[in-house]
């Protein structure tokens, strides 16, 4: 188990060192620091490396930055990080606002050595519970925020099954799919349910760092390693041992970047930027690409050697025009969160408003279908979603490139009740084939119950089959 860290800060170098020594001859990492932009400094060096301080053991009254203003900068970034302040001239009400504030004690120098340790005590104890409660919340957002990935389609399915197989192993798996089609999601889930789920989840977008930052990035680097490195700064593989990191948009690694790439993934290990120390980790490594690799392979701009071991599994994500049976489902989904969140009731979406959905090509995907939800859900006026709620470009029925059925070719206008039946048929039909025709499973799924399900397989024209 590692030792808890606690950082010491105070302007007198007596006091932080004498309570530094005390802290470590107890077993704690105890890390001094001179004043509160110091403090700062650590705490945002540790937090990038993955070992952020348990604790914080501060004086109040210290030039520049005073200590109550860094237990408010340390509550608002750095959540988990419980504070101890300390002062030589401790009155009842500056004991009541450093509570209000949060801090967990407020002890009068000079400090009693037992006294020090209880504080600290309850101080670490408090931090690991709210660490446990921030974790646990964030978990929670992540499953619904997954719920992003739910589909009815057949490919989406695959999605899911992929999912539940990779995330106990170690293995690479790279995702493809156009941008907003949810790679990221897709490596969250992978990490939610993989043994490392309670180690960091690192994400890193390669096509948003320039070339000449992105081996800092991943890779840390040393003071003095090039201009502007005033500092050691952890990368985020190291800021990523024991969990996951994501590489997303691959595609655009530079051929150097590709290299290093590749020897980490073969040997574990990298050396900083402008370091000859060789730091071993222990990373589970999940990539994304918006362009077909194997293109970018057969022209020369992908290293073929890397290719083959980062795409071990591969997880295809199709683009929303693609299984546009799911639209539905998902509006309403987002329709019912957003609308939570705004406070209101809104009860979902007229004929017009849904058929025009339906009949968008969605260029931005799972991702901007969302937005256009948010959007009509705060500007509606009504319970439901109306057609002139949604852009003009929507509700003008953009179809560039939409599919209603698979390889059918464009949407062509019908009337309201029978584009309507038609998703819902296809819903039906696919949920039935993937349940192989198991209809108490299959109204589970659709969260209906049996009698409804029967309905309407009889209005939809849905003959049953027998599983063989």
């Amino acid at each position: 188990m590692s030792k808890a860290r606690v950082l010491i800060v105070d302007n007198d170098e007596l006091v932080r060192m004498s309570i530094a020594e005390l802290l470590r001859r107890d077993g704690l990492d105890a890390v001094p620091a001179g004043d509160g932009a110091l403090a700062l400094e650590q705490l945002k060096a540790a937090n990038e490396a993955g070992k952020p301080f348990d604790a914080v053991i501060s004086d109040v009254s210290m030039p520049g930055m005073s200590g109550t203003e860094l237990l408010s900068v340390i509550r608002e970034k750095h959540a988990g990080t419980s504070v101890v302040l300390l002062t030589g001239y401790a009155t009842m009400e500056s004991a009541v606002e450093a509570m209000r504030l949060g801090a967990v004690d407020y002890l009068a120098k000079p400090v009693v050595d037992e006294e020090l340790r209880c504080s600290l005590a309850r101080a670490l104890r408090e931090g690991a519970l709210e660490r446990e409660n921030l974790s646990l919340r964030m978990r929670l957002e992540d499953r619904a925020a997954l719920a992003r990935l739910i589909g009815q389609d057949t490919r989406m399915r695959r999605v899911h099954e992929l999912i539940e197989a990779v995330a106990p192993s170690k293995t690479n798996v790279l995702m493809s799919g156009e941008s907003g089609t949810g790679k990221t999601l897709v490596a969250r889930a992978i990490h939610e349910h993989s043994p490392r789920h309670d180690a960091p989840f690192v994400e890193v977008a390669c096509g948003s760092i320039p070339e000449a930052l992105l081996e800092s990035e991943l890779f840390g680097h040393v003071k003095g390693a090039f201009t502007g490195a005033i500092a050691d700064k952890p990368g985020k593989f190291l800021a990523a041992d024991g969990g996951t990191l994501f590489l997303d948009e691959i595609n655009s690694a530079s051929p150097a970047m590709q290299t290093k790439l590749l020897r980490v993934l073969q040997e574990r290990q990298f050396e900083p930027v402008g370091s000859n120390e060789t730091i071993e980790v222990d990373v589970r490594l999940l990539l994304a690409s918006n362009q077909p690799l194997e293109d970018l392979v057969a022209k020369g701009e992908f290293r073929q050697d890397l290719y083959y071991r980062i795409n071990v599994v591969c997880i295809e994500l199709p683009a929303l025009r693609e299984r546009s049976s799911d639209i539905p489902m998902l509006a309403e989904r987002f329709l019912s969160r957003i609308g939570g969140e705004l406070g209101r009731t809104i009860v979902g979406f007229e004929d017009e408003a849904m058929v025009a959905l339906m009949s968008y090509s969605y260029p931005g995907n799972v991702r901007e279908l969302e937005n256009i939800v948010e959007r009509a859900a705060v500007l509606t006026k009504a319970q439901t979603i109306q057609l002139e709620d949604l852009p003009s470009h929507v509700a003008g029925g953009d179809t560039r490139g939409m599919l209603t059925v698979e390889g059918e070719g464009p949407w062509s206008p019908m009337p309201l009740t029978e584009a309507l039946l038609d998703p819902e048929r296809r819903i039906i039909q696919r949920a039935l084939e993937a349940n192989r025709w198991n209809r108490t499973k299959t109204a589970e799924d659709l969260e209906i119950n049996r009698t409804t399900l029967y309905k309407k397989m009889k209005q939809l024209g849905i003959e049953e089959r027998r599983a063989g």
